[in-house]
């Protein structure tokens, strides 16, 4: 029997600390559109900082990856305004044991500060803890202050990542 590439996860509705509300659902394959759409408006530095290098377009074979994930051991959730359009991405991809996942943000440049990537990230942590993985990390230029107060506010823990001082590792135990 093949296996079946469908997402377990169910649509619903997400209000940030701020009282913007969106709709967070798993990306699928007809997003693709949706997604370059968004991605042309992430600002370049929070390109650079999602793909940690200096990206002026987000290349197709990107975008695919982003919207044909396997849902077992990695999900893109998408944050959807009112009026359908992609204003945030969290993709989180695990090891095939759910040892660790990596997670990484982008928002909207225009819905930035109103709480989305928290709100993503919170949402994103609940669903890794439900699915088992025992710890959540974020790699993040050390420039990137905005998103690593943020992870620490939420009781991540961060530390130099080995052999790249220009990142930091950003970390939480879900389950010990």
């Amino acid at each position: 029997m093949a296996e079946v590439n469908e997402s377990p996860v169910a649509e619903r509705m997400l209000v940030t600390r701020s009282g913007y509300s969106f709709t967070v659902r798993p990306a699928e394959e007809q997003d693709e559109e949706a997604l370059e759409a968004f991605f042309s408006h992430v600002s370049p530095e929070d390109l650079r900082f999602r793909f940690l290098t200096a990206v002026g377009h987000v290349p197709h074979a990107m975008i695919e990856a982003m919207s044909h994930v396997n849902h077992k051991t990695t999900e893109n959730f998408l944050a959807v305004d009112s009026d359908g359009s992609v204003v945030g991405s969290a993709m989180v991809a695990a090891d095939e044991k759910l040892e660790r996942a990596e997670v990484a943000i982008s928002i909207h440049e225009d819905f930035k500060g109103r709480g989305i990537g928290w709100t993503l990230l919170e949402h994103v942590a609940d669903y890794a803890k439900r699915r088992g993985v025992g710890r959540l990390q974020c790699i993040e230029s050390r420039e990137n202050h905005a998103a690593i107060e943020l992870e620490r506010e939420m009781g991540f823990t961060a530390r130099p990542f080995e052999g790249e001082p220009g990142l930091v590792l950003v970390e939480a135990v879900l389950n010990p």
